[in-house]
């Protein structure tokens, strides 16, 4: 790829710390639906009170793949879309909206209310999910290609950030755990993570401006975002490192999906956490992902984005191998600072490798593709561990994950950079 397709020049884009901390602030909210809806409380109230019986992780799976199904198809086109003319922030509006909103009624979940349960879920995260698609594609217009690696680090520390203020000022909610009386509580926990979104989402949509122009949609974009998803799949054989990359992130992003939204089910069941020691447990693993994602950052654009992403790899390995064996409640902490580590690092890196392969004409469109390869990986890897959970053990789905990552890893060394 050639340097120059890539804009380096306060000329050609008006660059400033102003833009970058607005953007950052969109990470630093949607955190709250993040840590409280896919990975501590919702979950757990799920498992726990709404379905009730011991088919809590097929059912959580099947809702959290079905959304990425969705997302999956979307997204390629989505982005496609944008690149058309109806410009990013109009549709990170629109997902950012539904999101929002579907995570306020939540609330409204009782006992045994599967089905609502499960399709709010669906409508949360595919609002959440779908929005990233675009929130993404805004870091090339907001820094340069020499920055990718640190800005992206910044978002996500912002992010980490985010969600460790939301486990502080939800800990109360949480900290009597599922008793009736306290579920009033629980379930209020649910319309604050979409009040937080909601607040620092606005940022960006006040301070940071959109390339493209046109704000009146037309069904016709639908039209020519089809067209240029067939375009873009014939034009990928120009493009074999993009290829290879999105691949290998296909595998592994889908082990580290996995763990997340599971990790909580698997510290109350199988080391019988309480539900403050889980709080108390995330609160740790996000304090280090937001070290991790600045540090690593900046080690991946001095030493190369690819080296770094394989460093994290191996600790994720590493990570799911212990947690194999882990039986006691002070290891599982300890393997949380590990993995919050890699967690910062692995989705920062991911991010800022993606940019550094696309040419800059294609930037929204390819990170479709990119959005479309995560979301599509974790359509298998949930509903596999929650099949294994529920009819085998915990411990056997563990084992799934690292296969995931070990594949990502290994496709990985074949991608080609300009800074291997």
């Amino acid at each position: 790829m050639n340097k120059s397709s890539y804009p380096e020049t306060s000329e050609q884009i008006n660059y400033s710390k102003g833009k970058i901390f607005a953007w950052t602030l969109y990470d630093f909210g949607n955190t709250a639906f993040y840590v409280l809806i896919l990975t501590v409380g919702f979950p757990l109230y799920f498992k726990e009170i709404v379905v009730g019986n011991e088919y809590g992780d097929f059912y959580w799976g099947l809702a959290f793949s079905i959304s990425m199904i969705c997302v999956a198809l979307l997204s390629p086109v989505l982005g496609a879309i944008s690149d058309s003319g109806a410009g990013k922030k109009t549709f990170l509006g629109f997902f950012t909206f539904q999101c929002i909103l579907a995570t306020a009624l939540l609330y409204f979940v009782g006992a045994k209310e599967i089905f609502a349960g499960m399709l709010l879920l669906i409508l949360a995260n595919i609002g959440f999910e779908g929005g990233l698609v675009f929130y993404d594609a805004f870091l090339p217009e907001i820094t340069s290609e020499r920055s990718y690696g640190r800005v992206s680090g910044y978002g996500f520390a912002m992010g980490y950030a985010g969600s460790l203020i939301t486990l502080l000022v939800t800990f109360p909610l949480y900290r009597n755990g599922f008793i009736p009386a306290n579920l009033g509580s629980i379930r209020v926990s649910f319309v604050l993570a979409a009040l937080f979104f909601a607040a620092f989402a606005l940022p960006i949509f006040l301070f940071l401006p959109d390339q493209q122009r046109t704000t009146k949609f037309r069904f016709e974009f639908f039209r020519i975002g089809f067209q240029r998803l067939k375009s873009t799949f014939h034009e990928f054989t120009r493009y074999r490192n993009v290829a290879k990359f999105l691949l290998s992130y296909f595998l592994y992003i889908d082990g580290i999906n996995t763990i997340i939204i599971f990790s909580s089910i698997f510290a109350r069941q199988s080391l019988n956490f309480d539900l403050w020691e889980i709080i108390i447990f995330f609160a740790v693993v996000q304090t280090s992902a937001m070290i991790g994602s600045v540090f690593f950052g900046v080690i991946a654009d001095h030493y190369g984005r690819k080296k770094t992403l394989t460093i994290t790899l191996l600790l994720w390995l590493a990570v799911i191998s212990v947690v194999y064996f882990v039986m006691s409640k002070a290891a599982f902490y300890v393997i949380g600072v590990v993995a919050g580590i890699a967690l910062g690092s692995s989705q920062s890196t991911s991010r800022s490798l993606m940019s550094e392969l696309t040419p800059m004409d294609k930037k929204t469109e390819f990170f479709g593709f990119y959005s479309f390869f995560g979301k599509a990986s974790a359509i298998l890897g949930p509903f596999v561990f929650g099949v294994l959970s529920s009819f085998l053990n915990q411990r056997i789905a563990i084992l799934s994950v690292g296969i995931f990552i070990l594949a990502g890893l290994l496709l990985l060394q074949i991608v080609n950079t300009k800074n291997n």
